[in-house]
């Protein structure tokens, strides 16, 4: 049957992008407040505008369609106006890592060709030193937008500051759409924990959808408020700008995240979502019982990474946090998979166990799959058989920033090659063992580095641990384990060892090798196990040596 008299037009076919959800905001929302930024508080009506005139300063500076602007501030106001401000000019925002060093951020600056950076004061020493080092080469520096800190004397003379900029926008300025909804809006940079950081491409279509996903998976009503524990660089904040403007929610900036603070800002603010790493829920069950207050009503909390003991988790939960499980990388705009409970999740110890597993994909994510690395095909649903973590769908970046072989090895056989590791269990649940180049092979099986990472953590005297494997001649590889104590701490390697066999570990995944001391990070705060493995080789096929944060431990 022909469908006859039907066509697609401006009446019924509109690009998405997620900046549409500003303009809904400042229509329905006006007057509820959008941002805090401690004493300053803007409505929807007044974030809107900001962002329209920031559209016009760009343009006037001479920002062009699909042209990129950089930017390296905390969670701060300014940054959350550029999240919708970049793109309203037809521009492409990169938010920059605010922990990189010198000589990744030149390289990060000379990849993207930015015309201008915005930069907050705190980070200018940084910015001017990678000037420094691009000086002598191409592309020139970008010009530089320096929010806060107006009389700073070390700036260059042409440095514009962030509010005389807003001023000089036209409040009428025509809001730049894109052409098409596969057009980009942004670019993010991967942590680099495996080598250099790639330039993630988003897309406008991409980041819209997300932002509705977001908003399902997290059961977020109208009007949230939504504090910013989670960097905006990371994923565009895993798309929360663009998820709280749809709902007119509030967001409630920060520019460092404490304890005290997050107890505070939930308080005061009846916040009712935070995300951000894992590290946020040691912040939180650590706190001081002076930082801490009653939380007036229960608050979703959402982390994506590998979980603290099930202690940690049950304590931050005795606060008033629900905790929601994501898993995720930049390449799929943040957390893909999230684990809700089940109404039949009971028991404590239970319940905690399965929060601790990946869960199934997002709404809008199509497909996520565990496959066979070499044939492609699925791998039983048998909660054993380890396979390569794979998705495809709507919310996945659209490419690598000027590395079409990357892109293309990425995407190869019609998925997303996350290069994870994991299984697949009856009920459907994902539950991710390893980075396929993390992973230990011994007399040809696979072990999850994850999983004797958990045993050694649920140690009351271990901060943070880290496995690698260390090639053995006999059977293949073994494991090595590098572990920073608590303070004050005291344990032996054979502590370590003879810990992971009480907990029933197999003879095949208890560490041979424990070294104790401060482990290397990337400047996201990812543990660099390339280095480790380095650490590894160097040394015998003995047990390492006692330990209290790396200094021997004379009672031992």
């Amino acid at each position: 049957m022909e469908m006859e008299g039907l066509y697609q037009c401006e009446a019924n076919y509109v690009p998405l992008t997620p900046i549409s959800f500003l303009e809904r905001a400042s229509f329905v929302y006006g007057k509820s407040p959008s941002v805090i930024y401690g004493d300053i508080v803007y409505t929807w009506n007044e974030t809107r505008d900001r962002c329209v005139k920031l559209a016009s300063a760009l343009s006037l500076l001479g920002i062009n369609r699909g042209e990129v602007v950089a930017a390296l501030a905390p969670n701060i106001p300014a940054l959350y106006e550029l999240q919708f401000g970049v793109p309203m000019a037809g521009a492409v925002l990169s938010a920059l890592n605010t922990r990189l060093d010198p000589s990744t951020l030149t390289a990060i600056l000379q990849l993207l060709e930015p015309k201008i950076i915005f930069v907050d004061h705190q980070f200018i020493q940084i910015v001017l030193e990678a000037f420094n080092l691009m000086s002598s080469g191409k592309p020139a520096p970008p010009r530089l937008v320096l929010i806060g800190g107006k009389n700073c004397a070390i700036v260059p003379s042409n440095t514009l500051d962030y509010d005389d900029l807003l001023s000089l926008g036209k409040p009428d300025f025509k809001i730049i759409h894109p052409n098409d909804e596969c057009d980009p809006i942004s670019i993010n940079f991967t942590s680099g924990s495996t080598g250099k950081p790639k330039g993630v491409v988003y897309s406008h279509r991409a980041t819209y959808l997300n932002s509705l996903a977001v908003i399902f998976r997290y059961d977020m009503r109208k009007m949230p408020v939504f504090l910013w524990t989670v960097d905006m660089f990371r994923c565009n904040g895993w798309c929360f700008p663009w998820a709280v403007a749809a709902l007119g929610g509030t967001n409630v900036c920060l520019r460092e995240t404490t304890s005290e603070v997050i107890f505070h800002s939930i308080v005061i603010h009846k916040v009712t979502h935070l995300c951000g790493a894992p590290i946020l829920l040691d912040k939180i069950a650590n706190s001081k019982s002076s930082e801490q207050r009653p939380i007036p009503t229960r608050v979703d909390v959402i982390v994506a990474g590998p979980l603290p003991p099930s202690e940690i988790i049950s304590k931050v939960e005795s606060f008033g946090f629900d905790i929601h499980h994501g898993y995720g990388m930049t390449e799929a705009l943040g957390p893909m998979t999230d684990r809700t409970l089940r109404t039949n999740d009971d028991d404590n110890d239970e319940r905690v166990r399965i929060k601790c597993r990946e869960g199934t994909h997002s709404i809008l994510m199509e497909d996520v799959d565990v496959k066979d690395t070499k044939t492609m095909i699925s791998v039983p649903s048998d909660g054993k058989t380890i396979g390569e973590v794979v998705f495809r769908g709507n919310v996945v970046m659209l490419g690598y920033l000027k590395n079409l072989q990357g892109t293309q090895k990425a995407f190869n056989g019609g998925w997303y090659r996350t290069g994870d590791l994991g299984i697949r269990n009856p009920n459907g649940d994902i539950i991710m063992k390893d980075r396929a180049s993390d992973s230990i092979t011994t007399k040809g099986e696979i072990v999850s580095t994850i999983d004797i990472e958990h045993v050694i953590k649920s140690h009351p005297f271990v901060m943070e641990v880290a496995v690698v494997g260390k090639a053995d001649k006999i059977v293949g590889e073994i494991p090595s384990a590098f572990v920073t104590l608590k303070e004050d701490c005291f344990l032996s390697s054979n502590d370590i060892i003879k810990f992971c066999e009480e907990k029933l570990l197999p003879r095949s995944m208890v560490p041979i090798n424990v070294s104790f001391g401060k482990l290397p990070v990337n400047s996201t705060g990812k543990i660099l196990k390339y280095v480790l493995r380095e650490k590894a080789k160097a040394t015998g096929s003995i047990h390492g040596t006692n330990g209290h944060n790396g200094i021997s431990n004379p009672s031992q």
